[in-house]
């Protein structure tokens, strides 16, 4: 077989790649301000609690119905990363900060999370982006970034900040484990193990909550709960971690340097906020970085990393 009619071959899948990796951010672009609504009706750590707590029941019945196996003992550090990192950690600290932050800032975390996703992975699987990859990740980074920070109004590191930068850092690693997991696991069984892994910790939090913060079942309150149990916390993170399965982890998690200016958008939609003047500017640049970083990963993988498959689509020799 010619490298033409492989590279003809493998198009299709990498192709798949991106649409399942880009529907995990539309998906988890609603998070924020669904979190937003949660916080409505429940206190922060009912939120946490309930959210994982229906996650990780609605997540065992699916595996029970398709009869999943128990992962090997190899894969349990990983789905323990995983449980720490998507299903309690990002939730909590999340959470935490929304309640002292608007939706626009608290962003910030989801600004930096692509940059801090392919580094973590580029580290645990080896893979080697080029340069002009990194360049362009670092100025999306920066974009987003600077473009958060402007709506914070300039102002110094808040109680907010210091959480959204410990569930940056969490959930960085959730990702990147996710994603190297799903090489060998269907993405869906790994963040399906993995809130079921996090069930215990969840009910106990729920339950203890809700005898020490007010709840109010109100419509909002109810739909945000809904939300971010059945899609944020299990089924964007199937089709999320099967993209990065797919096209490797680094190139996967720049499709996320899109999400915050998704979520401003359903911010205003959704919680009657103003759209800054500066969102079409910084989303332009976004979409250039995204494209600068998908065409440096292209044709540069050599062996393991041609396909994908190896969690690093980009990587070179």
């Amino acid at each position: 077989m010619s490298a033409h009619d492989s590279a003809t071959m493998l198009r299709p899948i990498a192709v798949g790649g991106t649409a399942q990796a880009a529907l995990g951010v539309f998906a988890f672009s609603f998070s924020f301000p669904a979190t937003a609504w949660a916080l409505e009706g429940f206190g922060p750590w009912t939120v946490t609690g309930l959210r994982g707590t229906f996650a990780g029941l609605l997540a065992g019945i699916c595996l029970l119905a398709a009869g999943a196996r128990v992962p090997p003992r190899s894969a349990w550090p990983g789905l323990a990363a995983v449980a720490v990192g998507c299903a309690v950690g990002f939730p909590l600290l999340s959470t935490l900060a929304l309640r002292l932050s608007s939706t626009a800032h608290s962003a910030v975390v989801i600004g930096l999370l692509p940059l801090a996703t392919a580094a973590v992975g580029a580290l645990r699987v080896g893979a080697r982006p080029p340069r002009a990859f990194w360049l362009a990740a670092l100025a999306g980074a920066a974009a987003v970034l600077a473009f958060t920070v402007q709506q914070s109004g300039g102002a110094g590191l808040t109680t907010a900040d210091l959480y959204l930068f410990g569930a940056l850092l969490v959930c960085a690693f959730g990702y990147a484990e996710g994603g190297r997991l799903a090489r060998d696991l269907p993405g869906w069984q790994v963040i399906g193990w993995g809130v079921v892994a996090a069930l215990p910790v969840n009910a106990l939090t729920g339950a203890l909550a809700l005898t020490a913060e007010p709840v109010h079942g109100n419509w909002h309150g109810l739909t945000g709960l809904a939300y971010l149990a059945a899609v944020s916390q299990f089924g964007g993170f199937v089709v999320w971690y099967r993209g990065m399965a797919t096209i490797g982890v680094p190139r996967a998690s720049q499709l996320q340097l899109a999400q915050p200016l998704l979520t401003l958008c359903w911010a205003v939609l959704l919680l009657a906020e103003t759209l800054p003047a500066t969102a079409v500017p910084t989303a332009l640049a976004v979409v250039a970085c995204i494209v600068a970083t998908q065409r440096a990963g292209k044709g540069t993988g050599k062996g393991r990393g041609q396909s994908g498959g190896d969690g690093g689509g980009a990587s070179s020799q």
